[in-house]
């Protein structure tokens, strides 16, 4: 996710995508105006990325796989959310 600078800090761990996403819900529902438009979707965008590397790189590992497949469909759920409005 983002730190306070706004650089984006890659996601690596199955705790880290965990807690990221969570991260990234309250991100996309916040008031804050410095919660730009832009800086959601970048977020999203940065997030998806990461979460496809993960799944590539666990792809031979049926447990880890699981999981990150787990964070896959709720964040599936997530952008399904945001279409409907």
């Amino acid at each position: 996710m983002f730190d306070t600078s706004g650089k984006w800090i890659y996601l690596e761990t199955y705790e880290e995508f965990d807690n990221g996403l969570s991260d990234l819900i309250e991100f996309w529902v916040s008031t804050d105006p410095a919660a730009t438009q832009t800086l959601k979707d970048s977020a999203l965008a940065h997030f998806k990325e990461d979460l496809e590397g993960a799944i590539l790189n666990w792809a031979d590992n049926k447990a880890k796989s699981k999981k990150y497949a787990a964070i896959a469909k709720e964040l599936a759920e997530f952008e399904e959310a945001l279409q409907q409005g």
